[in-house]
């Protein structure tokens, strides 16, 4: 004889707390609930509305440098540490939980230009103004032992960016000519150069580990291959591209922040024009990487504002700023894909969340429920003009806030005298040209 009886999980109807009331279970069926999108978008307005009031992003700062933060790499296998390079040729490893520094040593005469971790995180390797190529210990030096690096190398000429292959031991640095080295040698494997007086960043890709690129005095973005003798193909702007950053998912894009308060999208196989364009900075835009994701990306600026941008969209979606920061020299995005680590002129190091509104620790079941809940009624009336509205608004400095009202005004007068020029001209000879091919002068192979 089968016996059919109604099973139920204890998680369902069993309370935590005795303060908790007792479960009830509902019947779903629409017909018995004509309010219910009504009810969904007054708690979808609430969850908005929350999300707003909980975004507290700062989360604390490693001080100690004595001059400006000039560069960070962060460790490829521990989360909690990080090496930061200053402008007084000082470099500090730091503890970031305890925000403690483990280790400070001056490492260069001059500015500190890069520095990178070894794939495996044993040792780190720092460039600088005194044209040395200088190998470290990850470890901390035995008791009465001098803090010495393990290699040195002299180059011949200045060096002002690193980046280290993702699995072999070379490295690639731009100055004068882009090199590429091997950790084992002191002279550099193969030198390119391509008519540019000197290069300011260079950039491993992250899934095709054999192509990187550098950004060039002379407007330029071009790519190399270590396989190839020679460059590869170089695109060159309107205005000076300071810093570029390889999508970690996808191997063929890369985004680069420019002079002309901008960062532009491109597609490694189309290099007329970008993918997208992201504005919103109202100064040079100086740093940018991806989140580990590959969806997200930071960028610091001159502003004084670190802006948060989705792949696709041309706008932030969220700005972060402080009234001690100062200009931006470097950003970074921790590879849990939780915080922002930021250094600036003012020398301190700074530690955000990557979600201003996320709470951190652990969460009980029916709290991670709650927020999934929110989260999928936000998605789903994110059209709605108030939930947009509030979505979107931010506070931002003064001076920001006037910047961008200015810029603003520039454009819309440029449009106009764009569209009067069209108007009151022969048809065709003032052509529509779109944003996105404005700010490109030529691709060169």
């Amino acid at each position: 004889m089968k016996v059919k009886v109604i099973s139920r999980s204890t998680d369902v109807f069993l309370r935590e707390t005795k303060q908790q009331i007792h479960k009830v279970f509902r019947n779903y069926d629409p017909d018995l609930h004509p309010f219910e999108t009504a009810r969904e978008y007054t708690r979808a307005l609430n969850a908005v509305k929350l999300e707003r009031v909980f975004a507290k992003p700062f989360l604390g700062n490693l001080d100690g440098h004595r001059d400006s933060v000039s560069c960070i790499a962060k460790h490829p296998k521990q989360l909690s540490t990080i090496v930061s390079g200053a402008f007084d040729g000082e470099v500090r490893i730091w503890d970031i939980p305890r925000r403690v520094c483990l280790r400070q040593f001056v490492a260069h005469n001059g500015i500190v230009r890069g520095i990178t971790y070894t794939p495996k995180g044993l040792k780190f390797i720092t460039v600088g103004d005194d044209k040395t190529v200088k190998t470290w210990n990850a470890a901390e030096p035995q008791l009465g032992e001098d803090e010495e690096p393990v290699n040195t190398v002299l180059s011949k000429t200045v060096i002002t960016a690193i980046s280290h292959h993702r699995q072999k031991a070379i490295f690639a640095t731009a100055g004068e000519v882009v090199q590429l080295w091997e950790e084992s040698r002191n002279e550099p494997l193969r030198t390119y150069q391509w008519g540019v007086d000197s290069l300011h960043d260079i950039a491993f890709n992250m899934v095709e580990a054999n192509i990187f690129a550098a950004c060039a005095s002379d407007r330029s973005i071009i790519l190399y291959d270590t396989r190839d003798n020679g460059p590869l193909r170089k695109v060159v702007m309107k205005l000076r591209p300071n810093k570029m950053a390889w999508n970690p998912m996808e191997a063929f894009t890369f985004t680069c922040a420019n002079e002309d308060y901008n960062l532009y999208t491109f597609d490694t196989r189309n290099l007329n024009k970008p993918v997208n364009v992201h504005m919103d900075h109202v100064a040079a835009v100086t740093s940018v990487e991806y989140a580990p994701t590959g969806k997200e990306f930071v960028a610091g600026s001159y502003d004084k504002t670190i802006r948060i941008f989705e792949c696709d969209h041309g706008h932030s979606r969220d700005v972060y700023h402080t009234k001690r920061m100062q200009r931006l020299t470097c950003v970074h995005w921790s590879l849990d894909n939780k915080f922002i680590i930021s250094g600036s002129d003012e020398m301190n190091i700074r530690i955000w969340k990557a979600r201003a509104s996320e709470k951190l620790g652990p969460l009980r079941p029916k709290e991670r429920n709650a927020l999934q809940y929110a989260e999928a009624l936000k998605c789903k009336f994110a059209s709605h003009p108030e939930i947009k509205r509030i979505k979107r608004h931010r506070h931002v400095p003064k001076h920001v806030y006037n910047a961008q009202r200015e810029l603003r005004t520039i454009k819309e007068k440029e449009k106009r005298k764009e569209a009067n020029k069209r108007a009151h001209s022969r048809k065709g000879t003032v052509p529509h040209v779109p944003e996105r091919q404005k700010h490109i002068i030529k691709e060169v192979q």
